[in-house]
């Protein structure tokens, strides 16, 4: 695991990971951890690739998968909290990693996720829209072609959306955006594929660009998800 914050919670309970998005920091989710240790949950964030103190580039979500797998395994192995239950919160790349971890670990045992993508391509493809870029020739699809080149040993990852049914059991919510139109279609998607148990809440901005009021309010309903699906009792 690289570098990260643990900040301890009841001894034996439950931890959850907070995940960053793209062009954010670990320090940019504070507000959120304290919210949830204040409930007396262990919570841990780091910088994904690129990120904050981190080095490397980004994969917007290929390579991420494998840096907060190394997370939980780490968290693991610690003898001050619950070894076997874990879980998972957060957004756009941070959200695509969270739902990629979910669906192959059996220890995480409920996530949330905000304006989550299937594809990290369709995150390549929203951001270079979002640039102004698209009235240049060619401009989509090179990129297109160089993220392939640059991600080429993740060529044969399938989308999210592909192995979703494996978080059957597994308690879910889907937050979507106003402000993220393109992402909250992907959101909208994966929440129609998933199985149950699952819920779906809507704001008006996301996350990072919320009002203190705001946060607060979206801060305790993620918190009251949680409280709710994975109690912070030791076990």
């Amino acid at each position: 695991m690289r570098e990260g914050w643990f900040f301890p919670g009841l001894r034996g309970a439950p931890t959850i990971v907070v995940c960053h998005g793209y062009q954010s920091q670990r320090g940019d989710v504070l507000t959120l951890v304290t919210t949830l240790q204040d409930h007396q949950y262990n919570v841990v964030l780091f910088d994904f690739s690129g990120h904050g103190t981190s080095a490397g580039t980004t994969s917007l979500g290929y390579k991420e998968k494998g840096e907060l797998e190394s997370a939980v395994n780490a968290l693991a192995s610690r003898d001050d909290v619950d070894h076997q239950h874990f879980g998972l919160w957060g957004t756009d790349m941070g959200a695509y990693a969270a739902l990629e971890v979910a669906e192959s670990d059996p220890r995480i045992a409920a996530f949330a996720v905000a304006d989550v993508y299937g594809d990290p391509q369709d995150m390549l493809r929203i951001q270079v829209q979002q640039s102004g870029l698209t009235a240049l020739p060619y401009i989509l699809s090179s990129s297109d072609f160089i993220f392939r080149m640059v991600n080429y040993s993740y060529r044969f990852t399938p989308p999210a959306s592909a192995n979703i049914g494996r978080t059957h059991g597994i308690p879910k919510l889907f937050v979507t955006s106003d402000d993220q139109p393109e992402l909250a279609n992907d959101t909208l998607q994966l929440y129609g594929e998933a199985p149950d148990p699952k819920q779906i809440m809507r704001d008006r901005v996301r996350y990072r660009d919320m009002s203190d009021d705001d946060r607060k309010n979206y801060e305790n309903a993620i918190v009251s998800f949680f409280l709710q699906n994975l109690p912070p009792i030791p076990r």
